[in-house]
């Protein structure tokens, strides 16, 4: 299994939080002050799923500025 945190930073708040609550592959979403907007928890089978998931699903929803991921190795 791989896991990661991945800090968001947004444009504008357009239900991005509900949005990525959706992704089954998402545990957990929370608001931040400070540099990032946001900092969401992420599981998958694999690496590769891994990347999938935040190229393909969370970065692609709008408003989403940029991502900065965190793998977890232990």
């Amino acid at each position: 299994m791989s896991k990661a945190y991945v800090l968001i930073n947004v444009e504008r708040d357009l239900n991005i939080v509900s949005r990525l609550k959706k992704i089954p592959e998402v545990k957990e979403v929370y608001r931040l002050y400070g540099i990032y907007d946001m900092i969401v928890k992420v599981e998958t089978k694999d690496m590769q799923d891994l990347r999938r998931v935040i190229v393909e699903r969370i970065r692609r929803i709008e408003g989403v500025k940029s991502t900065m991921t965190l793998v977890v190795v232990s």
